[in-house]
Formats: structure tokens, sequence, C-alpha cells
């Protein structure tokens, strides 16, 4: 290779503004070439910049696609003789906020007629100090989820106490405890 080339191409490839030069050759290069080969596919197609086709509709709206139920959910359902799921939330409510001057086993021996064994596992070993209420404000709110599943909102003297309950086999249970600070 001649010295002069050598000396050219190297002063080129030191510089940045002579790699970015090169860079844009070679792409130039490559599109040029995929245009000129590119076949007569598809003339129906727009060219670039071109405005859009109209969009293709591919259901019908008015056709109902099961996503998302308008139904209201069903109300919930309990066995005969079996206490509704207000009553349920506030008994647990009520049992909940009842910790001043009480072991925690008989805080937690309380709670339990109305918790799942989930519920009754994670309340093992707390301690009842902590409970942020005193007592319950008013009626529990309910919002069905479903037939077996309600979510209840109790008002308490310092904020909401959310339960959700459960009732797989007719027998309103909480299995959920959530606080939010008034």
């Amino acid at each position: 290779m001649p010295r002069s080339l050598e000396l050219g191409l190297n002063r080129i490839f030191r510089s940045r503004w002579g790699v970015a030069i090169v860079l844009a050759v070679i792409v130039l290069a490559i599109v040029g070439l995929g245009r000129l080969f590119a076949g007569d596919g598809d003339d129906s197609q727009p060219p670039l910049g071109a405005g859009s086709p109209a969009p293709a509709v591919s259901i019908d709206p008015s056709e109902d696609d099961s996503i998302i139920d308008t139904a209201p959910p069903p109300k919930p359902s309990t066995s005969p003789g079996r206490a509704q799921p207000e009553a349920v939330a506030y008994a647990f409510a009520s049992a909940w906020a009842d910790h001043q001057n009480i072991t925690p086993k008989a805080w937690r021996d309380k709670l339990l007629p109305n918790a799942t064994k989930k519920l009754a596992n994670e309340l093992a070993g707390v301690d009842p100090a902590g409970v942020p209420a005193d007592r319950v404000l008013g009626r529990p709110s309910l919002v069905p989820v479903g037939a077996t599943v309600v979510n209840a909102v109790v008002t308490m003297d310092s904020g909401k106490l959310s339960l959700r309950l459960i009732s797989p086999n007719g027998q309103w249970l909480v299995d959920a405890v959530d606080w939010e600070s008034a």
C-alpha cells in the first residue's frame, strides 16, 4: 500500500469526524443498495411520509368480548343459620379494638371464631398493644367482590379497618386485615 494512502487513512481513522464520515458513507451505501435491489413487491403500501391508510376494523364494537364484566357482582351468599358478612366484620373489628389490659393469647382467642386459619396463623405472636384503635364508630360498609368474597371497611376512632371476608362453605370468615390511619 502506498505510503501516502496509509497516512491519509491513518489521519481519517484517528479523528472523530473522520470515523463519523466513514460510518455515514457506509450507512448511505447500505440504504442505497437496499433500495436498488428491493423488488417491486407490494405497490399498495404508501411511501414513507405519506398519510396512513384508514384503520382496519377487526371486531364488531357492539359484540361482547367478555373482558370487562359490566354486570354487578353477585350478592354474597350465606348458609342458613350462619352470620351475615356485616355481622362477622363488626364482631371481628370489635374484638380487634378490645386490646386494653388483655394478654396476647386472650386477644387472639377472641379473634379466632371470625378468622380463617390462614389469618389465625398470621396473628400468632402479634402483640395487641400495637393495635392503633380503641373502638368501633360505625357499621361496616360492604363491597361485594363475588358470591364468596366481600371487602368490608369499618370506621374506627383513629382510622379505617379494611377486612377481606371469604365464605368458601357458606360461613363468613375474615381472611385479611389492613389498617389506614385517619
